[in-house]
């Protein structure tokens, strides 16, 4: 193969790869826990952008409960963000496993 033909598609695939991550930071994931009294959101960076408490799950005498479900909730979300993330990769490689990992 053509090694300017290759370096070009490697930048076109990186363009592709940037353009996916913009458009992932600006989509929103989000999960419930405890039955939806609790939703975490996060975006396509896995950032924490919400917590969402139903207010029958603030049980002073139960913090570590709630605690529980808020780590729950956020771990799904992000776990939904990160999958999605790497169907997307998916799509920009041509399904083409990189030799090294992506940070996210």
């Amino acid at each position: 193969m053509d090694l300017f033909k290759m370096l070009g598609q490697f930048k076109d695939m990186q363009g592709r790869m940037q353009t996916m991550q913009e458009e992932m930071s600006q989509r929103t994931f989000s999960a419930l826990a405890g039955g939806g009294l609790v939703t975490a959101d996060v975006d396509g960076k896995m950032q924490l952008k919400r917590i969402k408490l139903d207010a029958s799950v603030v049980n002073p005498g139960d913090i570590e409960m709630l605690e529980d479900l808020i780590v729950v909730a956020v771990a799904e979300a992000q776990k939904k963000a990160a999958d999605a993330m790497q169907m997307e990769l998916q799509k920009v490689t041509g399904g083409i496993d990189l030799p090294f990992k992506l940070p996210f």
